[in-house]
């Protein structure tokens, strides 16, 4: 899901290589169709549940838009929006490589008006790279975080592999941070229960300074139609 999206969510609440990736991929939703990814994120004091529908009506751009309902022991819950927007300049090849860009904004609206209203601005360039008959599949990610919030621009990154020891079950693992804190990390497992329609996942992860209170296990679903409009 979308490296930038969770990238500024963690930066600023302290996750497009299919779900659970946090890093992007060189890869955009069906041509013509629309996917949905949701998942839920459990911390020691914290729950998010999250949607994000993303459509690719004519082809070569990815439309995201969705939104995270948080909530943390003894707070108000708080809730998300991203809008986001994704093209390639060379699609992910069969044991090749592709890479794109995304642009986008995440919205945190406050209780109040004002200065309490911010979000973050973000781009950065997704590449892919596959081998071994698309059995490892390795994802980077390089870009720009404008965090309005504190008013600081942030290079942001992220390393990625999905690895196929079965054609149903991926392994993933990954870490991604930016140039301000300690990187973060997850890894698990993603299954296929209907191939290139419905797929579950599930990780761990943590920030890299080992805080209890940030470690993290996610449940997430991925539902993939081949088409749901015509044709171009």
């Amino acid at each position: 899901m979308k490296f930038a999206i969770m990238l500024g969510l963690f930066c600023v609440l302290p996750a497009w290589a299919a779900r659970p990736f946090v890093t992007d991929d060189a890869r955009l939703t069906t041509a013509g169709s629309c996917q949905v990814e949701s998942w839920t994120r459990s911390y020691e004091h914290r729950q998010e549940v999250w949607a994000l529908p993303a459509c690719n009506p004519g082809g070569n751009l990815e439309i995201t838009a969705g939104a995270g309902r948080a909530r943390e022991d003894g707070a108000p819950a708080s809730t998300d929006y991203v809008l986001q927007l994704k093209t390639l300049f060379k699609p992910l090849e069969s044991d090749g490589w592709g890479w794109g860009l995304a642009l986008g904004r995440m919205q945190h609206p406050g209780s109040e008006p004002g200065p309490n209203q911010f979000g973050n601005t973000y781009a950065y360039l997704p590449f892919s790279a596959a081998f071994g008959r698309d059995r490892y599949i390795v994802h980077a990610n390089l870009g720009w975080l404008r965090d309005r919030a504190s008013r600081q621009d942030r290079a942001t990154w992220g390393l990625g592999l999905e690895y196929y020891p079965a054609p149903r079950v991926a392994l993933i693992a990954e870490s991604f941070g930016d140039d301000q804190a300690q990187p973060y990390w997850q890894t698990g497992l993603r299954y296929s229960i209907v191939p290139e329609l419905l797929q579950v996942d599930t990780t761990v992860g943590a920030q890299h300074d080992g805080r209890r209170g940030g470690r993290w296990l996610s449940l997430g679903l991925r539902w993939t139609p081949a088409r749901l409009f015509s044709r171009p």
